[in-house]
């Protein structure tokens, strides 16, 4: 192409890949000028408007408005600014859609009425502080007057969800859930419930006074994870390096409850373990009973959150191995030890 030579306006069509009409109107528009016209009005353009059509269309194909670029063309603007703004714009409406589809999704799920069409457009455009405000009256009227360990409920509280500033619309949904269910009088009620029961009584009111629950999210957090994976390396829970795990985590937990390690309360922790297996199982009204209040809302806040759920189903084999090696532990010891069953209600360690 001869970068002097004119095109007539069909061939500069063909060569940007836009219209006549289009190259015309933004001749017309002053956005480009023709290199000359000739004596029977057909206007001929050279390679540098052509190569300014080619810029136009591609920034209006990413939707850029006429009036950016005809400020950018005019060195008012670098294209720099014109793509990090119009980027902006886009990413907004990403937003936008996202929250829609949310909605859209959930209605469609739930057979959603005019009512709630507006509910939830609501409760995905919350600002953070109106979302902060509505888990806060949550925990306030869940926890009031709740016969539990003091801090307990606060403790509780710190777990709440953090709508990223561009969630996902996986995010977006578990939100709408969420906020749909902690604003219902039923909900907060069967979480209340669910609490009370659990951490009231023995052995969860122990487990939720603050020196326990601590050790639990801290110390014991480390050492449950060292025994979760020598349970995944296939480690034989009757093997000595299973027994010195768990002899690790019997030393911890007395040090933290104030009692002397021996072969009987090796034997007896092993009885707590295999009790909290017989409630994680997936038939137990129990564990029913927490995923649908407590554990409803920590597995949504996860989502949310975009921190991996625990979904529980290693529980019941893996405290099966625990019983198993504390108890290959404890023969080793050469005490026989008098299984004691724990009494009380059964009480779940969440965060």
């Amino acid at each position: 192409m001869d970068e002097n030579e004119p095109y007539p306006i069909g061939n500069v069509a063909r060569r940007t890949g836009l219209s006549v009409s289009a190259v015309r109107y933004y001749s017309d528009a002053g956005i480009i000028t023709p290199t000359r016209v000739t004596e029977a009005g057909h206007r001929l353009y050279d390679i540098r408007a052509i190569a300014r059509l080619e810029l136009i269309r591609t920034l209006r194909d990413l939707d850029a408005g006429l009036d950016d670029i005809r400020r950018l063309l005019d060195g008012e603007t670098s294209l720099q600014d014109l793509l990090a703004t119009h980027l902006e714009l886009v990413e907004r409406q990403e937003r936008d859609l996202r929250a829609r589809r949310a909605v859209l999704r959930t209605l469609v799920k739930q057979g959603g009425t005019a009512a709630q069409v507006a509910l939830m457009h609501k409760l995905v455009s919350m600002p953070d502080e109106e979302r902060e405000r509505l888990v806060d009256d949550f925990w306030n009227e869940v926890g009031e007057a709740l016969d539990v360990p003091p801090g307990f409920v606060e403790r509780l509280r710190t777990t709440r969800p953090r709508l990223p500033e561009d969630p996902t619309a996986a995010q977006l949904e578990a939100w709408i859930e969420l906020a749909d269910l902690v604003r219902g009088e039923e909900f907060r009620g069967a979480v209340r419930s669910w609490l009370r029961d659990a951490y009231g009584t023995f052995p969860g009111r122990r487990l939720a006074a603050a020196p326990v629950w601590d050790f639990i999210h801290t110390e014991g957090a480390k050492v449950g994870e060292e025994l979760l994976e020598g349970y995944r390396s296939g480690l034989p829970a009757d093997s000595p390096a299973a027994r010195e795990l768990v002899a690790r985590m019997a030393n911890a937990t007395a040090e933290v409850f104030g009692g002397q390690v021996t072969a009987g309360s090796r034997d007896r922790l092993a009885e707590a373990f295999l009790l909290a297996e017989r409630i994680q199982r997936e038939d137990s009204p129990e564990e029913a009973r927490y995923y649908a209040t407590h554990g409803r809302y920590l597995s949504l806040v996860a989502v949310i959150n975009g921190t991996p759920p625990d979904t529980g189903e290693e529980g019941p084999a893996f405290f099966t191995w625990i019983a198993a090696a504390l108890r290959a532990s404890a023969r080793r010891d050469g005490e026989p030890g008098t299984p004691d069953t724990p009494a009380g209600s059964r009480a779940r360690i969440t965060g």
